[in-house]
């Protein structure tokens, strides 16, 4: 499986190219495939310089300059619009994600699984210098969900987590511009009832620049995000989840064809390789 690292990035250019370096180290040390897709959303500063710089060496980073209007949610939709892993993992550029949970995201992706949610709050979980309003805020929101749509993950609004392209397909198109975007998508996989692994993460705050998430302009967003998913999993989760079945069916037929063509096109080679190899014999034999 190709994976597809995403990384949304407003002026981060004193974080963003040791983030892509030690993305780049921890991937190629697993031997894991993958493309980086940097969405530059706007910056003012030298973020899209050292982007294209690391393109230099690496050709699997690849740079997507937005235009106006900015926002978190916006950046996240344009660069899914381009993703060609088969596996989506949305990361921060401000370092405060583990590049080694990109790994272990990725083998239980590998075990199964359609989606991987971390969890900062949850037994093995190491967190630091997170701001203490915003963590109390985090756990009152988190708590509520948690009743809201019966289940037991417990760290919703976070935006690292991981998923099956074919998940991002079906939840999709996504409305979110905002931090939102994080509740849509997960809050969108639950309620079609994806398989979803929680696992313990590492979060650490950022040590440079200032974060772009501010809870009092992100509150009524949150709110009407939460609103449309909890009423279309109380009113239309049927026609979600009938939704879901059938693309999924559909999804294993194409692979299933595609199987067959490539079992086809390998039995072709076979064939022309020992036609080959009897008329160079012949050849020699004359």
């Amino acid at each position: 499986m190709k994976l597809s690292v995403l990384i949304p990035a407003y002026n981060e250019e004193q974080n963003i190219g040791k983030c892509l370096a030690e993305i780049q180290s921890v991937l190629k040390k697993e031997h894991i495939p993958y493309e980086i897709i940097v969405v530059n959303d706007n910056s003012t500063d030298g973020t899209a310089d050292i982007v294209l710089e690391k393109i230099k060496t690496d050709s699997a980073i690849h740079l997507e300059n937005r235009t106006l209007p900015s926002g978190f949610g916006r950046a996240i939709r344009s660069g899914l619009s381009v993703v060609q892993g088969d596996v989506v993992i949305i990361y921060m550029a401000d370092q405060s994600d583990d590049p080694n949970n990109l790994v272990d995201y990725y083998r239980k992706i590998e075990e199964g699984y359609d989606c991987v949610f971390g969890s900062r709050f949850i037994q093995g979980s190491h967190v630091e210098n997170y701001p203490h309003f915003k963590k109390f805020v985090n756990r009152i929101v988190n708590t509520v969900m948690k009743y809201m749509f019966w289940t037991r993950f417990n760290d919703l609004t976070n935006a690292f987590k991981a998923y099956r392209t074919e998940v991002i397909e079906d939840c999709g198109p996504y409305h979110a511009s905002h931090f939102n975007i994080t509740l849509e998508m997960s809050l969108g996989a639950l309620i079609r009832k994806y398989n979803i692994a929680e696992i313990p993460i590492n979060w650490y705050g950022r040590t440079w620049g200032c974060s772009n998430l501010h809870l009092r302009e992100m509150g009524r967003k949150y709110l009407s995000t939460l609103l449309m998913m909890f009423f279309q999993r109380v009113l239309i989760a049927d026609d979600l989840l009938a939704e879901r079945l059938v693309s999924n069916t559909q999804s294993r037929k194409a692979r299933s064809n595609l199987t067959q063509r490539i079992e086809a096109l390998e039995s072709q080679v076979d064939h022309l390789r020992h036609q080959l190899n009897r008329d160079l014999e012949e050849d020699s034999v004359r």
